[in-house]
């Protein structure tokens, strides 16, 4: 295609959108229209039959763009949405014991406590993003998260704080209105399916760190478990963080011995304490060099 065939098509696809636009804008409610051109059909692309369409266009959107901002290499974040940032779990507790109500303050306390995990978090990110910086584009790791607030922002906001782009893969959710603040922009993405944001994480994962979390935590951790297990991924560090939780949470020597699992099945993952700790075991597993 030439330069004038290229910047034609270029203007049809805007002059379609424009259209619709123009339609929204007006007031007007969107009917089906056959004429309409295919693709800025909104009511024919989400219609049962075209979902293969939308998780094919899911699949590559993502992938395209990190490709483009020379993303290669990532090290996936997991972790409660649920922890606030100690800043915010002081001015909370302060807020209850003015209040004087004995369950709120106890919550409060709660919460302060779970605000270690999201400083913990931002620090470990904030190690792996001033590491990689110093080192050559093709060997760098980049933090990616699943965009949302708790820990998945702390550990955008350690790498955002170390001056390094951090990936987002947020998933539409009623009570998650968008990414957290400290996402790189053109690195903030946003899924339907869970499906194909579960598949991004591992697409470019060289390592993952599984710090306290729910039911999306551990759906994560289990697939991740899994697809290394069965040799559907390539292996990769696995680290669970928090060690006393991990342990009193799942039981995996009662999968040992009822046979669900092999002994070697427990070297798929690490435990740690620290950030540092997380960081020397992904640096461990890959002999990376230590940088000053």
């Amino acid at each position: 295609m030439d330069h004038k065939d290229k910047t034609l098509s270029e203007r049809r696809l805007a002059d379609a959108w424009a259209e619709l636009q123009a339609h929204s804008n007006e007031g007007h409610p969107l009917q089906a229209d056959a004429y309409r051109l295919a693709f800025s059909d909104p009511e024919f692309l989400l219609r049962r039959e075209t979902r293969g369409i939308r998780m094919q266009l899911e699949l590559l959107k993502p992938d395209l763009e990190q490709v483009a901002q020379g993303i290669e290499s990532t090290v996936v974040v997991y972790g409660s949405a649920r922890f606030p940032s100690p800043e915010d779990a002081q001015a909370e507790l302060a807020l209850a014991q003015a209040g004087g109500d004995t369950q709120t303050v106890a919550r409060a306390q709660l919460r302060l406590r779970q605000s270690n995990y999201y400083e913990q978090a931002r620090q470990f990110a904030h190690l792996v993003a001033t590491d990689s910086m110093a080192r050559p584009p093709k060997d760098r790791l980049f933090i990616c998260t699943g965009g949302g607030p708790g820990i998945m922002e702390a550990a955008n906001r350690g790498a955002f704080e170390a001056g390094a782009p951090t990936v987002g893969l947020s998933i539409a959710l009623p009570f998650e209105a968008s990414g957290n603040r400290y996402i790189t922009p053109e690195l903030s993405f946003k899924f339907h399916y869970f499906a194909l944001r579960k598949m991004h994480f591992m697409m470019r994962a060289r390592a993952l760190v599984v710090f306290p979390g729910g039911f999306g935590t551990l759906d994560e951790l289990f697939e991740v478990m899994t697809l290394v297990q069965t040799g559907k991924s390539r292996p990769v560090p696995i680290v669970l963080f928090d060690s006393a939780y991990w342990k009193r949470l799942i039981d995996f020597d009662l999968l040992i011995e009822e046979g669900t699992i092999s002994p070697e099945n427990l070297n798929l993952f690490r435990y740690k304490d620290t950030p540092q700790e997380a960081w020397d075991a992904i640096q461990g597993f890959y002999r990376l060099q230590t940088k000053g």
